[in-house]
């Protein structure tokens, strides 16, 4: 029988968004063809076409963009910060102008539903481009010294879980701070860097100030060694991050790295149910689970456990997962077939080490990459899929007795990005808050993000903040 109620389709419009069928590179405010014959094809994970070609970076093209960069350095820090933060607040609005474009863009090429790159990703990455703006005039006031001197060329390696936000965090502190920048996409998302070059272009920001190479891995390398870059900011994952670190060591480059997570969200017995499943929802569910900071672990107070997880599972039962550009979507595509077979393998190394895997009874696509939501019960903190991060909408769930125990089982990990509290109790959130090992830790919400505020982790989760007044030291030299 078919729900009376359910939705009917509202998909969003395809026509607003122009992709190219091939894009180049883009170096000292020009695209421009790489000097390599290979290129690469970006697809839409949720039917599988080619969305476009694009060049596949060699050492010879990240040489040539951090050259454009390094002579646009000169006249670029000279600038006041006045004139800075006017092309940055430029930037700024014609992000929101384009803002529908750009949403449908980063929704056909990255998986998410529309109603994420709509209402979240965007107005987060014209946030971002006007808070640096602002600070671009007043950074002798930011605590770095009266007058704090931006590092040179910054390079920029960023993931496929948010493109253009991502984007957004590591460009407009650094143009905010004087220095200029090469940024990689990763493999899989490169379009809506590609189309922000067209928007520095409209900008009338001077040439050189940003670069877009494309490429995978190796062009990444290329760019985190070349000599002349003084800072280097990579999101992504921890092994490709400990590689880095390795790498820069003994060298006098700057380097900030906001890596994996495998967060705790601590629902107490005093927490409103209703508020904290929708808490939870939020914190693994969004963007497929493909976020860093995702509340994958789920600590639960035994005593309310068995009427959370029902009413949990309730809620999972109503999402509407499919085409990630209709409306009423709420779990889009896995980002590639390699994360999706990723996903896969640890889900069924959870069941075979004993825990209970229950997914949301949903109707797959025949194309595209996809993942059912799933949690799975019975966990201890030796299972694979409370220690390893699953980077899907997989949910582990334990279980805790005292305050105690929480922060206990909360802190042991590898990982240390992200927490959350879900309690009545203010002191209790403020005492366990105090105590939890994680860079981030909201308090009855979870995923909440601004350009005010610090991001960044500890432990294995990588150094740095980005975000806020902190966000500016990685890019001056103090």
């Amino acid at each position: 029988m078919t729900n009376p109620f359910s939705y009917a389709p509202a998909p969003e419009s395809r026509s607003v968004v122009d992709i190219a069928p091939s894009y180049g590179l883009f170096i000292d405010g020009e695209f421009t063809e790489g000097s390599g014959e290979d290129r690469n094809k970006t697809l839409s994970p949720a039917t599988e076409e080619v969305l476009a070609e694009y060049v596949q970076a060699n050492e010879e093209d990240v040489d040539r963009a951090v050259r454009a960069a390094r002579k646009a350095f000169e006249k670029w820090s000279a600038l006041p910060g006045a004139e800075r933060g006017k092309y940055l607040f430029r930037i700024a609005r014609i992000i929101q102008e384009r803002s529908r474009e750009l949403a449908v863009l980063e929704t056909l090429d990255n998986g998410k539903p529309i109603r994420e790159t709509r209402d979240a990703d965007l107005p987060l990455v014209a946030a971002h481009f006007f808070y640096y703006a602002g600070w671009a005039d007043k950074l002798g006031h930011a605590g770095f010294g009266a007058d704090p001197r931006p590092l040179g060329v910054a390079g920029q390696v960023i993931p496929w879980n948010f493109p253009l936000l991502m984007l957004a965090w590591k460009i407009a502190p650094a143009l905010a701070t004087g220095n200029t920048v090469v940024l990689k996409p990763a493999e899989t998302t490169p379009l809506s860097a590609l189309f922000f070059a067209d928007i520095c272009r409209q900008a009338g920001l001077p040439k050189g100030v940003v670069n877009i190479v494309t490429g995978d891995g190796r062009t990444g390398a290329a760019l985190v060694n070349h000599p002349d870059i003084a800072k280097v900011a990579f999101t992504g994952s921890t092994a490709v991050g400990k590689a880095i670190a390795r790498q820069l060591a003994g060298t006098d480059k700057k380097l900030t790295l906001e890596l994996g997570g495998k967060g705790a969200n601590i629902v107490f017995d005093d927490a409103p149910i209703d508020q904290a499943v929708e808490g939870i929802v939020n914190g693994i569910f969004f963007n497929q689970g493909q976020v860093c900071c995702a509340g994958s672990r789920l600590l639960v107070q035994e005593s309310i456990q068995e009427e959370l997880l029902d009413s949990l599972k309730r809620r999972l039962s109503t999402l509407r997962l499919g085409d990630p550009l209709d409306k009423n979507t709420d779990i889009g595509a896995i980002n590639s077939a390699e994360q999706l077979a990723r996903i896969t393998a640890l889900a069924r190394t959870g069941e075979a080490e004993g825990a209970e895997r229950w997914s949301a009874p949903c109707e797959l696509p025949a194309s595209g990459y996809w993942f059912a939501p799933t949690l799975f019960t019975g966990v201890t903190q030796a299972h694979t899929v409370a220690r390893d991060e699953i980077f899907g909408p997989v949910l582990s769930v334990l279980t805790f007795r005292t305050p105690d125990e929480a922060v206990a089982k909360a802190n042991n990990s590898q990982y240390g990005l992200s927490a959350g509290i879900w309690t009545e109790k203010g002191s209790r959130i403020l005492a366990v808050a105090n105590k939890l090992r994680a860079g981030v830790v909201w308090a009855n919400t979870f995923n909440k993000f601004d350009p005010t505020s610090p991001f960044g982790g500890y432990k294995e989760s990588g150094f740095g903040r980005e975000g806020g007044r902190h966000g500016l030291e990685a890019y001056l030299d103090v």
